[in-house]
């Protein structure tokens, strides 16, 4: 077998394959016939924000709509001051001005689906990054009218990789599924962590490679992602994630997913 035919292959095998799984198994699925009749409400998931005087910040993800959650997530953040009786939660969309503030409860599902929380802080941890989170939010430069693409981005993923590659402490990556996280302008090649210990290559979005405590290995192609976690082991396959263990709110914890647990729950 040639060399070209070997790459075929493995692109094949490692992002055609899982793609076109995951598609059959959300278009098998029950989903809203349009954003209108989506439930869009709070999930509960988090705590009333007047019931704690804690300052808190939370990174959160939930998979969106149509076939396209067979492949992508939406991600925002949430932060709240100490003392302060309501949260901020900060979300980029694809309509009007895109950059948008307490558009949705907290933790509001979206397109019917409910959240993750991907990491969460409190206390004076998280009281001394919220300024920091507002600066990432407000510095954004894909913020006006017209600066959404959904794909390769900049689209809502790629908002919040902006805020935690400008807020390193968070100490957190968004999924392998949210696609247009590894968006950035061409010439912006290279980006490497403060710390030194994660390197991500981007061609625009379009194609990149990710090493590092957080990600891992990742092979990337157009928004999709394919790789190997050593520290939390698992891979990671188009659509359906992360395999494996998983890093929930900083702490490791076995989260060992089967196929046939990700099948039986197609919405995510």
């Amino acid at each position: 077998m040639s060399g070209m035919k070997k790459i075929v292959l493995v692109l094949l095998l490692c992002f055609v394959v899982p793609v076109l799984a995951s598609l059959g198994v959300r278009a098998a699925g029950s989903q809203p016939g349009s954003w209108r009749t989506a439930d869009w409400s709070s999930s509960g998931l988090l705590p009333e924000p007047g019931s704690t005087p804690d300052a808190a910040v939370y990174v959160m993800a939930a998979r969106t709509g149509g076939l396209k959650g067979a492949l992508a997530v939406h991600s925002w953040i949430v932060t709240k001051s100490a003392g302060a009786a309501h949260y901020s939660r900060y979300d980029k969309v694809g309509w009007g001005n895109p950059i948008r503030t307490n558009a949705y409860p907290a933790d509001g599902r979206w397109y019917s689906n409910a959240p993750e929380v991907l990491r969460a802080l409190y206390g004076a941890e998280a009281e001394a990054l919220i300024p920091k989170i507002e600066a990432a939010v407000d510095t954004y430069p894909y913020s006006g009218r017209g600066d959404y693409r959904i794909w390769p981005g900049p689209n809502s993923n790629s908002f919040i990789a902006h805020v935690l590659r400008q807020v390193p402490e968070l100490d957190v990556a968004l999924p392998p599924e949210a696609v247009g996280r590894d968006f950035r302008s061409f010439g912006d090649f290279v980006t490497l962590s403060p710390d030194w210990r994660n390197l991500e290559l981007s061609l625009g979005g379009y194609a990149g490679l990710a090493l590092g405590t957080l990600y891992g290995v990742e092979l990337r192609l157009g928004g999709l992602v394919f790789g190997i976690d050593i520290m939390r082991p698992a891979v990671k396959l188009p659509g359906f994630g992360r395999i494996g263990m998983r890093r929930n709110n900083g702490l490791m914890h076995a989260s060992f997913q089967s196929a046939a647990a990700i099948l039986a729950h197609p919405t995510g």
